[in-house]
C-alpha cells in the first residue's frame, strides 16, 4: 500500500489536539478540498455548529497559536470534525478524551460512535469506559499483548487483566 493511499484511509484524533494558527476553515480542511456545506455538516455532526456560528467570521474565524482561543473540548471536537470530513476507513483515537472532563468525554464518545459508524476504530485508552462497548479489546502489558477478546468474555474471566482493571477502577471510584 502506498503512503498516499494509507494517509487517505487513516485519520488520527490525538490526546493533545493539534490546531494551527489560521482559520477554522483551514484547521478543518487544510487543503481547501471541501465546500462550506461540507464543513457546516461536520460541525453540526460534532456539536460545534452553534459555537462556530457565534464567532466573528464563522468559518473564517481566527484560530490562535495552539488553538488558545478555544476550549479543550472545542479543540478536540475540531479534530473530530477534521477526521469526519475526510471519511477515513480507519480511525485511530490515541487517548483522544484523556485531557477533558468526564461529561465532555461521554459526549464525544457517543458522537464518535454515531458519526464514524462503519469505520474501523482503534482506540488507545486508559479510561475503561472509553472502550467498554468495543467489539474487541487488546490488553497490553509493557508493550506485549497479554489478552484479546470481547469485553464480555474478558469480564467473565475473573483472572483476566481486563476484569482486574475494571474491579480496580470500580474500587477506586468508591473510595
Amino acid at each position: 500500500m502506498g503512503l498516499t493511499t494509507l494517509r487517505e484511509a487513516v485519520a488520527i484524533i490525538p490526546q493533545h489536539p493539534n490546531l494551527f494558527v489560521g482559520t477554522v476553515r483551514r484547521n478543518l480542511d487544510p487543503f481547501l478540498a471541501f465546500n462550506d456545506a461540507d464543513l457546516w455538516s461536520v460541525l453540526k455532526d460534532c456539536g460545534l455548529e452553534q459555537s462556530i456560528q457565534d464567532r466573528k467570521g464563522q468559518l473564517n474565524a481566527d484560530v490562535a497559536e495552539g488553538g488558545a482561543n478555544f476550549s479543550q473540548g472545542e479543540k478536540q471536537l475540531i479534530c473530530v470534525a477534521r477526521a469526519l470530513l475526510r471519511k477515513p476507513k480507519i480511525l485511530l483515537l490515541d487517548e483522544a478524551t484523556a485531557s477533558i472532563d468526564g461529561a465532555t468525554d461521554a459526549m464525544i464518545q457517543k458522537m464518535v460512535r454515531h458519526v464514524f459508524k462503519g469505520t474501523t476504530q482503534i482506540t488507545i485508552a486508559h479510561r475503561l469506559n472509553t472502550i467498554a462497548d468495543s467489539d474487541q479489546i487488546v490488553v497490553l502489558d509493557n508493550g506485549v499483548v497479554v489478552e484479546m477478546d470481547s469485553p464480555a468474555n474478558l469480564l467473565r474471566d475473573s483472572a483476566s487483566h481486563y476484569s482486574a482493571m475494571v474491579r480496580a477502577a470500580a474500587s477506586a471510584a468508591v473510595e
